[in-house]
């Protein structure tokens, strides 16, 4: 309970305490460097959002870096805690902006450095507010920014994190009409730290696995027809990979113990 109150409480402490500045920063000392505007926000956010997963406890660790293409892309991962925006933002490359619920505007402080850091709201009762937020990602990723999205629309409570929700095949439109690669992401022990075990927040030692980029114009027509199943087959793959590596080495690291 006590890291739960700590997380929280540095949250709260921050959104009160810094949303004014961050506003008058915008009107002011950034109002014709847009760019660099994004950028500070996304290392105040970052440093920010590392504290708080030193706070949870939260050790990480990234692996494949270097399937990241030196463009924008469309991120595409699994789904199944709050903390996956959290472990995303501090490991991306670049300039970076998740695609988060509409209901998330409401709070006013926290949406004022969501769009500071490119985040976009989908409405996703709304098909019509639905396409305008795909023209905005769009958009972001010709600007140089890339996006990141949960095709899933929901955070996975099922108790085999490896079987994903169906991916919202119209959520990968932003690559197809960007021309942008898709990175899949495989994302395990988020769940761990907090949902798993409500309301306490518990260590975890989370793996971000970045895939190999996905060019959807160079898939086979099949696949291409039905590039969310492809991409979801892949992060599928990826999470029993780790799942087996981690059993794997719990089962060395008994071994030890043993002879000892």
């Amino acid at each position: 309970m006590i890291r739960f109150v700590l997380v929280v409480g540095v949250l709260a402490i921050f959104l009160l305490l810094s949303t004014l500045p961050l506003l008058i920063g915008e009107k002011l000392i950034w109002k014709n460097e847009p760019k660099k505007q994004q950028e500070y926000c996304l290392k105040v956010v970052q440093a920010m959002f590392r504290s708080v997963l030193r706070l949870a406890g939260v050790r990480i660790t990234v692996k494949g870096y270097e399937n990241i293409p030196d463009e924008p892309v469309l991120y595409v991962g699994n789904h199944s805690s709050y903390f996956d925006i959290l472990v995303g933002y501090v490991t991306v490359p670049g300039l970076t902006g998740f695609v988060a619920k509409k209901e998330m505007e409401r709070v006013r402080t926290l949406a004022a450095w969501m769009r500071g850091v490119n985040c976009l709201f989908l409405d996703r009762k709304d098909i019509r507010a639905g396409l305008q937020t795909i023209r905005e990602g769009v958009e972001k990723v010709k600007g140089g920014v890339s996006v990141w999205i949960f095709p899933e629309g929901t955070r996975n409570m099922g108790e085999d994190l490896t079987q994903l929700l169906p991916f919202k095949e119209g959520s990968l439109k932003i690559a197809e009409k960007a021309g942008c690669p898709v990175v899949p992401v495989a994302i395990t022990g988020t769940a761990d730290v907090w949902e798993r075990h409500l309301p306490w927040m518990r260590p975890s030692d989370v793996t971000v696995e970045y895939g190999e980029p996905i060019y959807i114009k160079e898939l086979p027509p099949a696949e291409r027809k039905h590039v969310g199943a492809y991409v979801q087959s892949m992060i599928e793959d990826m999470l029993k990979r780790e799942q087996k590596e981690r059993r794997s080495e719990q089962r060395e690291f008994t071994g030890v113990q043993e002879r000892a």
